[in-house]
């Protein structure tokens, strides 16, 4: 039985799953977004979100290696490392975690596999700006139409007689 075994096998065993995961991440990091299968994007979210905010920690030389030494040993590559703790850790500093995102691309065609892409959320450029467009564009809109009404119901001069009409009720 299976209570409580959260860890997605990926129908592999641990040796295998490991090395999946630790190319999987390296991958991911230097190229900044993959395509893999669905289950396989997941499991690899799970595996790296740690490795990620373990290297925003250390403020000391002998803490900022120490954890270099600890990532190593999920990676097993070098240049990954160093381009995580050299490109991606100062781009992340200050996001407290979901440093990654996972986009549904439909299915594969020969085996009918759902597919996924994998991306680090702070190197994606195109994506970021056209949400921060979209939120511009639709306050000054909002803005704008409120100016427009309020221009349009005051055309006319107001003199003292029409506020003083436009405030009392009038009996009917």
């Amino acid at each position: 039985m299976r209570h409580g075994d959260k860890v997605n096998n990926l129908g592999r065993k641990k040796a295998h799953r490991e090395a999946l995961l630790m190319n999987l991440s390296s991958q991911l990091i230097t190229h900044k977004r993959i395509v893999t299968t669905l289950a396989k994007a997941k499991a690899l979210r799970k595996h790296i979100e740690p490795l990620i905010t373990k290297t925003k920690k250390g403020v000391t030389k002998e803490q900022i290696s120490h954890q270099h030494r600890i990532v190593f040993s999920y990676l097993n590559d070098k240049s990954a490392v160093k381009e995580l703790f050299t490109v991606v850790a100062p781009k992340v500093a200050n996001r407290p975690g979901g440093y990654t995102r996972v986009i549904k691309l439909g299915i594969r065609v020969g085996d009918n596999a759902e597919m996924a892409m994998i991306e680090l959320v702070d190197f994606n450029e195109i994506y970021g700006n056209s949400i921060a467009v979209a939120a511009d564009t639709t306050a000054k809109k909002t803005r704008r139409g409120r100016t427009k009404k309020v221009a349009d119901a005051t055309d006319a001069p107001a003199t003292e007689a029409s506020i003083e009409e436009a405030t009392e009720p009038t009996a009917e």
